[in-house]
């Protein structure tokens, strides 16, 4: 399968908003959970956020909890950040797995092993 898209990344400043957007064409089975990732470098590669394609149930990581939302459609995925802080700065990357025996979408998505480039957010103080 092709890698994901990601794309919407920029500069922002603290409290500002951004739009990131993936496309996941690859991935659009109704039983696949769609997600989104961060990485900075020397830490490892941090969930964000997910989606089950079946029936829209979102998740957060508590550090995005109330200011962000996941959302799709058949062949984009999106996470739109608000009030972003600097702590949210990192290359955000998208996931696809299916949820089949996982008891969540955040486990199945941690399977996820064709990273796309990611797009690069930034946040200034």
């Amino acid at each position: 399968q092709a890698r994901p898209v990601e794309s919407g990344g920029g500069s922002v400043q603290t409290g500002g908003s951004l739009r990131l957007s993936c496309d996941v064409s690859e991935y659009t089975r109704s039983d696949y959970c769609r997600g989104w990732f961060r990485q900075t470098p020397g830490r490892e590669r941090e969930w964000v956020a997910d989606i089950y394609r079946r029936d829209g149930t979102e998740s957060y990581a508590d550090s995005v909890q109330g200011r962000s939302t996941i959302s799709q459609d058949e062949n984009t995925l999106f996470l739109q950040l608000n009030n972003m802080h600097p702590e949210d700065t990192g290359m955000y990357s998208c996931a696809a797995a299916l949820r089949g025996l996982w008891g969540s979408c955040q486990s199945a998505v941690a399977t996820f092993r064709n990273w796309g480039q990611g797009t690069q957010v930034t946040v200034s103080s």
